[in-house]
């Protein structure tokens, strides 16, 4: 093990040398002309075009700063006037067409490909449009498709468009304006008549765009539109519509509409829902087949607010109306009313492929121990043990095992590793990645990777991890379902940053680098689209108030990107979210995720075994942050010496804090 971990610390030394030494001298001039150029391309005079050397103009990247300049070109064409004669092609257009056939179709090509089209389109070039156009290549955009039709339709090439426009037009979402003139064409020939206006309605209700149904009913008869109209209420007012659904027991209701404004109303106050139940049923005549689907709707959502009734629910549904996520909200809501035999039966109850999953498999055993089935139990912690996840170190405490990851070394070969580095792709992410264009660099990685043989995608695992990209080296690792060579895919390259952040805040340093892995994936400049940034992704309005009461320097949204300032300023925060839940890592590591109002909301009202807390935090993706970073800390604590680790202290309790909390609480291990 240590002849390995010094031979891939060699070989990243060596690989980085020789790229910053004979690649990195070779492109040195090059790309510091080529930063400078690409920083004032929005500036720079149009004509004369600028003088490039020789060696920028050989540099890889030299399409990238080509392809800027063409894009401000493009951005100053003046757009027409709606009732302008059609305009005539520009030299531009020639420098353009000119560039995309030299890089064919790298992904260089694209911004400036797809803005083309869209400024021929502006100007009526139907011609070179139609010339230019690849169904397969950018149909996609539903905006260029659409004014693919107008061209189309302009040069009278219309054979065989009818069943294209209309296949266009059977969306459930909102089209752009540029599709209009297409489906006119269409209407104009009796190809959009009311049948296929009303199955978009339809399609828009089943997406939940009752906005969309409503528009589009406005056109239909009276009697085809009043169904869509009812359903678009139960959409948008599902209490109200019940209600008076319920008062009218005679009103002709769809039963998929009332299913679905039902299940919505469920969702928004599954107490309410409860409680009406029984004049919904009574109301509209439902026998048991019939009630079943919206006793399930209840149950589901009492379970999900983690309420005393959901049991009663699910016991009223029939086996065939339990999709998945009702099999595992009737698992979970059993688990939190400690009914363990109901969680057998739950489980026995799930499809085959459901119940194999590592996580039912886990609470498969538990049910087993509860029963005294000790053979069954251990059966099955066993197998879920080498799994390598949150269950698997559970597994191992409940038998008293110590546990230690699974390591499973990629069998990297340092003359392919170094081969794959010449590829032109790759080569052009790496220098995209030292001139600061990462979502450049990400774009080209991608591409080059999907067009790699199988064995060639494992071994740019390691290209990435050694070039330093985490992000891409993790990426592309779990691609292939390789996640259990742990010295290259948990990295800690922050070290200095996270020692003195754990130094000031006393928090374990594993756990800091389980939530940088597991936000940001290393990447220092990462963004989301709320607006958290860094590796910790922190907002700026948390990270300043985090600044004051931790006495850390006010941040600005710049510095938040700065890993010396987001780590001090995440792990603060993290530290302050373990204080106010009395030292209970994974109430602090929800509130991370999802914030402490709402795991305020997840509290048990008695102590609850962790495993079981867990489980239940209804947000998807809150409940899988807590496995990981857990996960993520015992990997990272495992690295540090190589030894199994007594888990002993993961089977711990979830318990409301008190309100007093001590805010020096030592927080827990993870």
């Amino acid at each position: 093990m240590l002849q390995r971990i010094v031979g891939i610390m060699f070989c990243c030394l060596a690989f980085l040398a020789t790229d910053a030494g004979a690649e990195g001298d070779a492109y040195a001039e090059a790309r510091a002309q080529f930063q400078s150029a690409w920083s004032t391309v929005e500036t720079a005079p149009l004509e004369p075009p600028p003088a490039d050397s020789d060696a920028l103009r050989t540099y890889p990247l030299y399409p990238y700063l080509q392809a800027a300049r063409l894009e401000r070109q493009l951005r100053l064409v003046p757009a027409p006037k709606p009732d302008a004669p059609v305009a005539g092609l520009l030299p531009l257009d020639s420098s353009i067409e000119t560039f995309l056939a030299s890089v064919n179709d790298q992904p260089v090509s694209r911004g400036l490909r797809r803005d083309w089209l869209k400024s021929l389109a502006n100007r009526r070039a139907w011609g070179k449009f139609a010339e230019e156009f690849v169904l397969e290549r950018d149909g996609e955009d539903a905006n260029l498709r659409c004014q693919w039709y107008s061209a189309r339709i302009a040069l009278g090439r219309t054979e065989d468009l009818a069943p294209a426009v209309a296949e266009t037009w059977q969306t459930p979402k909102s089209l752009p304006d540029t599709c209009d003139a297409a489906f006119d064409w269409l209407r104009a020939r009796g190809g959009l008549g009311n049948d296929l206006v009303e199955q978009r309605a339809r399609l828009a209700l089943g997406a939940g765009e009752a906005g969309l149904a409503r528009f589009l009913a406005k056109s239909l008869p009276e009697s085809t539109a009043a169904p869509i109209l009812q359903w678009a209420s139960l959409i948008e007012q599902p209490k109200t519509a019940i209600n008076a659904l319920i008062a009218a027991p005679d009103r002709t209701v769809e039963t998929k509409a009332l299913l679905d404004g039902w299940q919505r109303f469920a969702r928004s106050d599954a107490d309410a829902a409860a409680s009406l139940y029984p004049s919904l049923v009574e109301s509209r005549r439902l026998d048991e087949r019939g009630a079943s689907p919206f006793a399930l709707a209840v149950g589901v959502s009492q379970a999900w607010s983690r309420l005393p009734r959901a049991l009663e629910f699910f016991a009223k549904a029939r086996p065939e109306d339990f999709d998945e996520r009702g099999h595992e909200w009737h698992v979970r809501a059993a688990l939190w009313a400690g009914d363990w035999a109901r969680v057998r039966k739950a489980i026995d109850a799930m499809p085959e492929s459901l119940r194999n999953q590592n996580r039912w498999r886990y609470w498969a055993a538990r049910a087993a121990e509860q029963r005294g089935d000790m053979t069954a139990a251990r059966e099955g912690y066993a197998a879920v043990i080498p799994t390598d996840n949150w269950y698997a170190v559970y597994s191992a405490a409940r038998l008293g095992r110590p546990f230690a990851p699974n390591l499973k070394p990629l069998p990297l070969d340092d003359a392919q590793i170094a081969l794959l580095g010449t590829e032109p792709g790759f080569v052009r992410a790496r220098e995209l990645l030292l001139c600061k264009l990462d979502n450049e660099a990400g774009t080209e990685w991608r591409a080059t990777f999907d067009a790699l043989k199988p064995e060639q995608q494992a071994q740019s695992v390691g290209l990435a991890a050694r070039w330093g990209w985490h992000i891409q080296a993790i990426s592309a690792a779990a691609k292939q379902g390789m996640f259990n060579d742990y010295d290259l895919l948990y990295p800690r390259p922050y070290d200095g940053d996270v020692r003195a952040a754990s130094a000031r805040t006393g928090l374990p340093p594993q756990l800091i680098y389980a939530i940088i892995r597991q936000e940001s994936l290393y990447r220092a400049d990462a963004g989301s689209s709320a607006g958290a940034l860094g590796l910790m992704q922190l907002m700026p309005e948390t990270a300043r108030r985090t600044a004051r009461k931790a006495d850390l320097p006010a941040p600005t949204q710049a510095s938040l990107l700065i890993p010396s300032v987001n780590i001090p300023l995440g792990s603060a925060f993290l530290k302050s979210l373990i204080d106010r839940a009395a030292g209970q890592v994974p109430l602090a590591v929800a509130g991370y995720n999802a914030g402490p109002a709402a795991v305020r909301r997840w509290l048990p009202a008695a102590p609850m075994d962790t495993d079981i807390w867990a489980e239940n935090i209804p947000f998807n993706e809150t409940r899988a942050y807590v496995q990981r970073v857990s996960w993520h800390a015992l990997v990272f604590a495992w690295l540090n010496d190589r030894k199994p680790r007594d888990v002993s202290n993961w089977l711990t309790t979830i318990q409301t804090p008190a309100v007093d909390a001590a805010l020096t609480a030592t927080p827990a291990q993870p």
